[in-house]
């Protein structure tokens, strides 16, 4: 792919829309204009951005007149939105009509419609992974102790199970312990079904993460960042496996340094 000279964000939360930012700007784009929402996005993306515009999630009309303005024609989506906000969702009209199109409303069909939307108006939607595949797990043992053949077990059962719940558009994680699925991913997200799971487990839960079958990888890619270490460290989980080549891993060196110290290890097959 050629490298773009202007370059869009649409930012949700977290590290990622700032660790996006960088990396693009080190391969060349000469300028970062972003799409950045009240209660989620970090106020800090504004110092690694040419140009910052809030607006409130569901703003579907400001986000295209934005991109329109800017001569946006490639744009990433980088960060979530946290599940309370979609159903605080206060639509525009065109977020209305949109959602009115869909029988089912989950994050692969939403962003798939906003994708939609932004082809309307000419803005390519690039893989969230693009300027960042530096960051993407490489296979193997990456943090941590090599595993037990028990728990090599209940990442082989988490696997079959984590891929079955998403490829139903449920969730991409499950909690493992001992043969026994703990808990399931649904829209509270990752680190809150390890919380659950890992209360649930009270020591040694394990977390298995993966990408759908037929995962876009222009959103929802599955993500490792430092608050998931220090959620599983919190509830003593004893390893996380994710997908090889298919699961960002956020602040890598930041992240293994601290699974080393609470003796996570973290896998991808």
């Amino acid at each position: 792919m050629e490298t773009p000279q202007i370059l869009g964000i649409i930012a949700g939360n977290g590290v990622y829309p700032r660790l996006l930012a960088d990396s693009a700007r080190k391969v060349g784009v000469k300028k970062i204009v972003a799409a950045a929402f009240t209660d989620e996005t970090d106020s800090t993306l504004k110092q690694h951005v040419d140009l910052i515009e809030w607006m409130r999630v569901g703003q579907m009309s400001r986000l295209l007149k934005f991109f329109r303005e800017q001569n946006i024609h490639r744009a990433i989506m980088a960060g979530q939105i946290a599940p309370k906000n979609l159903f605080d969702l206060r639509p525009d009209w065109k977020a209305v009509l949109l959602l009115a199109r869909l029988k089912e409303r989950n994050a692969e069909s939403i962003f798939a419609a906003i994708a939609d939307e932004l082809a309307k108006i000419d803005v390519d939607l690039l893989p969230a992974t693009t300027f960042l595949e530096d960051f993407l797990a490489p296979a193997g043992l990456i943090a941590g102790p090599k595993l037990t053949r028990r728990e090599e077990e209940d990442v082989d059962l988490g696997w079959k199970i984590a891929k079955e719940i998403a490829r139903l558009d449920i969730g991409q994680t499950v909690i493992m312990k001992n043969g026994t699925v703990v808990a399931v991913e649904a829209l509270e997200g990752t680190n809150e079904t390890i919380k659950r799971g890992g209360r649930l487990s009270r020591i040694g839960a394990l977390v298995v993460k993966v990408a759908k079958l037929d995962q876009d990888m222009r959103f929802d890619v599955p993500v490792i960042g430092v608050e998931t270490i220090l959620v599983a460290a919190d509830v003593k989980v004893r390893a996380i496996a994710v997908e090889a080549g298919r699961t960002l891993l956020l602040e890598k060196d930041v992240i293994v340094d601290l699974a080393e110290r609470a003796n996570i290890s973290i896998i991808a097959r």
